[in-house]
């Protein structure tokens, strides 16, 4: 069965066309990736899917009607000072219109200063009661509250306004109004993004075995892999489907660009020796046209001019051979846009660029312990992934390298020739006013042709090296500041997320330019396949105010080094048993009305999972 299908689908925007000629379609119980460059349109597909836009010329076609779909968006609009809590009760209008309704009436019982008043609200409250009782409301708290707690989002944060809440936390809170609504498919617009390593591994057991239909929009190559069956690739003529994950993606398109390259040098060999025999039967007309002129006996003539109309009707003969050439031809492949990056180390000798010592950082004002106790060596060539928990002090740990924090307890020693290029995900070293031209001829010795040949390897090309900082994108941004390193001649780069707003190909070409990088670097990254290409040890931090461990090999190895134990065979039966529960809980709120049985039933399948889960722990 069909989820949506699109036929020639286009979508303009101020006169400019994103994309055309887009044919697609989603089946139900297929996990499917959009995938393109930044710019593509793959946002703006999914908004054209679930009919937030009208789309410029084309059909689609929905075969499950949209207030069925669930969405998690980039940007979700959420009013005012609305709890995260609330957020994820508005998954079930009804049951949070009547949540609503419930408070409100509370609030009027609190407040009401008369007898008749207080009469009047406690009828009014308790009819609130009835009507949140008959919507489900008390077990539809109990779901919410655990999906809140399944994605990993902490209860002293429920109450706190969703617009307050990290990246992190809003993703977590968006998935988790995905989980309680259970809808038939899934639109989810980089939901990796901001996530820590536990919870990225819950969302890909999740969307595995969510039996709705899954359209995902991710730059997270590992979770690509881990999840999706089929790849549909959005470009601007149109879209192509591609079977399998990402790895199998890319191995179709590498063999793609090998076949294609392979007969394009079949159609030039075939162009040169059909152009070859233009020009041989060319000559020999001339040549025999000048004989049948020279020619002193007359017999001769009809011979010489025999042989030239031969030669005539062999030449056109050739010439349509060419032209069906044409008509069929193969460009030549388009070696992918690459950055170009070769970093300038200097004349750097020291073999240690940095040693920290029993280190310890504590918030200011008495506050809570990051870590403490931790102790590090960075070398010359060293490259070392940072990675754990959000809120462990990843970022923290490159700010105290840097000089920008000071430790509470232990000592940082920085060797006095050390250069550090420091990329924030503030991006705040950026000058918005400046253009992206300028922002390079600032450097010593730069020419107006070099810098333009470099912002053209950085894909800034003709009059894009005009725009101003301040009017890039995010993805652009970082790719000026990327830039930025290039030049500043730094010896150890500390790097923090510097992936975030890339597309796929940009990430690639800065893995390729930095494991090329002769000097230092220590990356924090959420993006697995970044710090498989680049790192060589790893630094793990545990959070909770302890210190870190440094391990001595590649992040590949890290990563495998202590898989977790297979379940056994009761984790397996309680987990059965969970998911049938669950399918029978989902079934019973399913219904328009609930009888006394079968609400007794609902509270017996939720104290049933619950005591299933703790029995997990």
């Amino acid at each position: 069965m069909f989820i949506v299908k699109t036929k020639d689908l286009e979508k303009e925007w101020n006169g400019k066309t994103i994309f055309k000629g887009v044919t697609m379609d989603v089946r139900e119980g297929e996990k499917l990736a959009l995938f393109g460059r930044n710019g593509a349109g793959k946002t703006t597909l999914l908004a054209l899917l679930r009919g937030d836009e009208e789309p410029t010329g084309g059909t689609i076609q929905r075969f499950v009607p949209a207030e069925s779909w669930g969405s998690l968006d980039q940007h979700p609009r959420v009013d005012g000072e609305q709890a995260a809590i609330d957020y994820v009760r508005e998954a079930d209008p009804r049951v949070a219109a009547a949540g609503a309704e419930q408070r409100a009436a509370e609030r009027a019982l609190r407040d009401a200063a008369t007898p008749e008043a207080q009469a009047a609200a406690a009828e009014r409250y308790g009819e609130a009661l009835d009507a949140y009782a008959t919507a489900g409301g008390y077990a539809w708290d109990a779901e919410v509250e655990r999906a809140l707690r399944q994605v990993g989002l902490q209860p002293e944060t429920w109450e706190r306004p969703f617009r307050s809440l990290s990246g992190g936390q809003q993703t977590r809170a968006g998935l988790a109004r995905l989980v309680v609504r259970r809808p038939k498919a899934l639109l989810l617009d980089e939901p990796t993004n901001h996530l820590d390593e536990e919870t990225l591994r819950w969302l890909q057991a999740w969307i595995r075995e969510y039996p709705g239909a899954v359209l995902v929009v991710s730059h997270d190559r590992t979770f690509l892999d881990a999840v999706v069956d089929r790849i549909v690739e959005l470009t601007p003529d149109g879209a192509k489907s591609y079977k399998g994950n990402y790895a199998a993606f890319r191995e179709r398109k590498e063999l793609e660009r090998k076949t294609q390259a392979a007969l394009y040098r079949k159609q030039e060999q075939e162009r040169e020796s059909i152009e070859a025999s233009i020009r041989m039967y060319q000559q020999w007309y001339l040549k025999a046209s000048r004989d049948a002129a020279k020619a002193e006996l007359g017999i001769m003539k009809p011979y010489y001019a025999a042989r030239a109309n031969k030669h005539t009707a062999r030449y056109h003969a050739k010439e349509k051979e060419l032209e069906r050439l044409e008509q069929n031809r193969v460009e030549k492949p388009r070696e992918a846009d690459r950055l170009k990056v070769a970093f300038k180390e200097g004349a750097f000798e020291a073999k240690t660029l940095v040693q920290a010592e029993n280190v310890a950082y504590r918030y200011e004002n008495g506050g809570a312990a990051v870590f403490a106790g931790g102790s590090l060596a960075v070398h010359r060539g060293d490259k070392l992934a940072v990675v754990g928990p959000n809120g462990a002090g990843k970022t923290t740990l490159l700010r105290l390298l840097t000089g920008e924090l000071m430790p509470t307890a232990g000592t940082i020693r920085r060797h006095p020739e050390l250069r550090i290029g420091y990329f924030s995900q503030q991006l705040e070293h950026l000058r918005d006013e400046e253009t992206l031209l300028d922002s390079l001829l600032r450097v010593p010795d730069m020419t107006e042709s070099f810098a333009r040949t470099i912002l053209g390897c950085f894909l800034f090309r003709r009059e894009d090296v005009f725009r101003r900082i301040g009017d890039l994108s995010m993805g652009e941004r970082c790719r000026a500041a990327f830039l930025q390193l290039y030049f500043s001649g730094a010896n150890l780069l500390l790097l923090d997320e510097p992936t975030n707003y890339l597309d796929i190909d940009t990430r690639e070409r800065m893995e390729e330019a930095l494991a090329a990088y002769p000097g230092a670097l220590i990356a924090v990254s959420h993006d697995r396949y970044f710090l498989r290409a680049v790192a060589s040890r790893v630094v793990s931090l545990s959070g909770g105010g302890g210190g870190w461990r440094v391990h001595e090999k590649t992040f590949a190895e890290y990563e495998t080094d202590d898989p977790a134990p297979p379940p056994s065979p009761e984790a397996r039966d309680r987990d059965a048993a969970i998911r049938l529960a669950e399918l029978e809980r989902t079934a019973l709120m399913a219904k328009a009305e609930l009888t006394d049985e079968d609400r007794a039933r609902l509270f017996a399948l939720t104290r049933e999972i619950d005591a299933l889960r703790g029995g997990r722990q």
